[in-house]
């Protein structure tokens, strides 16, 4: 039985962190792993080598640089959406992983948004972006129901 595609996209740091204890998860699909280019995740290719790929790394902080990062990110995804042909697309987020969550949804990937751990009263900016076209949003802390109303709440990622 042919398994289905799935894309497991997030920005470095803790985003990839929390993207990463879904890991158990990977072996069960045909995954890939999209994250930012970063000196801190360079070994990953080591573990994960064709079913890992990247994209620019931008800080808002440089706005300029992140305009132009920015927009290269946009093609990028478009070539990696069009290479991978995800059936599901799970983020925990952030800038990185919005522009293909929107991609996939037009083109009738299932999106799963995991909302980061570290909030815990108020939307993110990527949060606020998902939730509305989410065919499954989840949040790691009961009070964010109110907050997310159509949620499910999963409890911690981190086991």
């Amino acid at each position: 039985m042919k398994k289905k595609k799935v894309l497991f996209i997030s920005s470095t740091g803790g985003h990839l962190s929390e993207l990463l204890q879904l890991s158990p998860l990977f072996e069960k699909y045909d995954y890939y792993i999209i994250t930012e280019k970063d000196k801190a995740n360079e070994t990953l290719k080591d573990k994960y080598k064709e079913r890992l790929y990247f994209l620019p790394y931008g800080t808002r902080s440089k706005l300029f640089s992140y305009i132009f990062k920015y927009l290269y990110l946009c093609i990028k995804t478009v070539f990696y959406y069009f290479k991978i042909r995800p059936k599901v697309i799970v983020t925990t987020g952030t800038h990185t992983a919005g522009p293909m969550c929107i991609l996939g949804k037009i083109f009738g990937s299932k999106i799963i948004y995991i909302e980061t751990y570290a909030n815990t009263n108020k939307k993110t900016a990527t949060g606020r972006l998902i939730y509305p076209i989410a065919d499954l949003f989840i949040v790691q802390w009961e009070e964010m129901l109110k907050i997310y109303p159509k949620a499910k709440y999963g409890g911690s990622i981190y086991s």
